[in-house]
């Protein structure tokens, strides 16, 4: 063991930390079952046999495309013990998209749920490199073992030498370069992050976390990991439903909910449908519309937190209660320290917009597999984040934009690069040219607007186009908006001025 190894703090010792403080309380709730933090502990003790027993070692990596479930939680917590890498993948996408993700991260094992299997259906019989290939539950076939057969109670396995600052997970972020980037996150960081949460939120033993949004997402796993380290238990479902939620919320005294549009809106209205206010909801955390805020803080005795963060920063890195100042995302966080500056990483004076630069252990590792990438990122000793924002006199951080060659788009919370969603549209035969970007969106707090140059103009319909790009990527990439022109503005060199696109066509909803 080296000196290093004393000081290491792992996303698996706070499962053991937890397990030997509060061995009988509940860990996670999933349906009408329940584990304590001494069962999950074994559940993922005995995991951790399994995958030793298969020859996995440290550093590999393990892809994970499921729907939530307790075993999707073991997993990570195995992969924390035996140092080896977990590396979920969103369902969402579609099986060319999966694919890029898998080839990025070259795992030896990969596995996927009764939702996601037709997926990856014959992948094991033509992808000889992933060596194992497994399906949550008792259920094989297809090149697929049972995974619920991985488990060895009472194996004595050797945990693996892993230190903090391993990989425990890679978090996939958007397509930048058709290839979703992969956010390379420590055992460091995710104690960070926890020490975070925990101290904004003030989590005991006796909270309970809403685990709804999706596993692959680190809102969601990082949130979760918090709550156990905490003491606290989550209550988990396979997908967000709102009707469901209310009731686990009431029937659990669930404290914090995780939030994207729809999520609260849609929580808001079953909770009104169902006559329930919510009572032991204390926190909902996140990003959404100003009137869906208020109507929360009107109709239960929660506060809304927003801020500023990313996948590459673990989390929050600004944090406040939205009532605390209407509009900003916070102040940094103790573990960050936030910079704005201009182009050639000069800070900006307060009041003026600047990049915003992140530094501290809540800043991830890197980009897995991507070196260059990396290295552009961290330049000059700061994490660039490709984001604009600007301070007030009091050191409150306000989102602006983000910048050009970083236009993203977040429909629900997922990731949506621009020009991914050009570079399929313009496959269609007849179209020279297409601008796509994001517009306000009620319902999932930004939409896909796509202006599309094709000759002559009526020769699509808008739904032409969305259905088109719904079966090349993932639906949620789709333009919920279609205007079609027969002449797309263009700078000098021949480029799409988005800007001019944006002014002529506009930012709202409409054509």
């Amino acid at each position: 063991m080296s000196a290093s190894a004393a000081r290491a703090l792992t996303v698996y010792d706070l499962i053991a930390r937890a397990a030997a403080l509060h061995a009988s309380a509940p860990a996670v709730i999933q349906g009408d079952r329940q584990w304590t933090f001494a069962e999950f502990r074994a559940r993922v003790d005995a995991l951790a046999a399994g995958l030793a027993g298969l020859g996995l070692a440290r550093g590999e990596r393990v892809c994970i495309l499921a729907q939530n479930d307790v075993a999707y939680l073991e997993l990570y917590g195995a992969c924390a013990r035996q140092g080896l890498v977990a590396y979920p993948i969103n369902w969402r996408l579609t099986g060319e998209e999966v694919e890029r993700v898998v080839e990025r991260a070259a795992p030896r094992m990969m596995v996927a749920d009764a939702s996601t299997v037709g997926v990856v259906d014959g992948w094991p019989q033509r992808k000889a490199a992933v060596a194992h290939w497994y399906r949550f539950g008792e259920t094989a076939g297809g090149g697929f073992q049972a995974f619920a057969a991985l488990y060895r109670d009472g194996a004595d396995t050797p945990r693996a030498e892993v230190a903090a600052d391993d990989t425990f997970a890679v978090i996939s972020t958007a397509a930048v370069d058709v290839i979703p980037r992969g956010a390379a996150l420590t055992h460091a960081n995710i104690v960070t992050a926890n020490l975070t949460a925990m101290a904004a939120f003030g989590y005991t033993p006796a909270d309970r976390y809403l685990l709804a949004l999706p596993l692959f997402h680190v809102t969601a796993l990082g949130t979760a990991l918090a709550h156990l380290h905490a003491g606290a238990a989550s209550v988990l479902v396979s997908r967000y439903d709102a009707d469901e939620a209310v009731r686990l919320i009431d029937t659990h005294r669930i404290t914090h909910v995780s939030d994207f549009p729809p999520v609260l809106a849609t929580l808001l209205d079953a909770a009104e449908k169902a006559g329930s206010r919510l009572a032991s909801l204390r926190d909902v955390a996140g990003l959404d519309a100003p009137p869906t805020i208020q109507r929360l803080h009107e109709k239960t005795s929660a506060k809304f937190w927003t801020g500023f963060g990313q996948s590459e920063t673990s989390g929050f890195v600004s944090l406040q209660r939205v009532l605390d100042k209407p509009g900003a995302a916070g102040r940094p966080v103790a573990a960050a320290q936030i910079r704005l500056v201009d182009d050639y990483d000069r800070d900006v004076p307060v009041g003026t917009p600047g990049e915003i630069v992140v530094r501290g252990p809540l800043v991830f590792e890197g980009y897995f597999a991507q070196p260059d990438v990396t290295a552009y990122t961290f330049r000059n000793g700061w994490h660039h984040t490709g984001d604009v924002g600007r301070f007030d006199a009091d050191g409150r951080l306000y989102y602006v934009k983000r910048k050009p060659e970083k236009e993203l788009i977040k429909p629900g919370g997922e990731n949506v690069y621009p020009a991914e969603v050009e570079t399929v549209i313009v496959q269609m035969d007849g179209v020279s040219g297409a601008c796509v970007y994001g517009v306000p969106d009620v319902k999932w707090g930004e939409a896909v607007k796509a202006v599309v140059e094709v000759k002559p103009a009526g020769r699509y319909t808008a739904q032409q186009v969305t259905d088109f790009v719904g079966t090349k990527i993932a639906r949620f990439k789709r333009p919920h908006v279609v205007v079609f022109t027969d002449a797309l503005p263009r700078t000098a060199e021949g480029a799409v001025d988005r800007d001019a696109v944006k002014a002529k066509w506009g930012a709202g909803a409409g054509a």
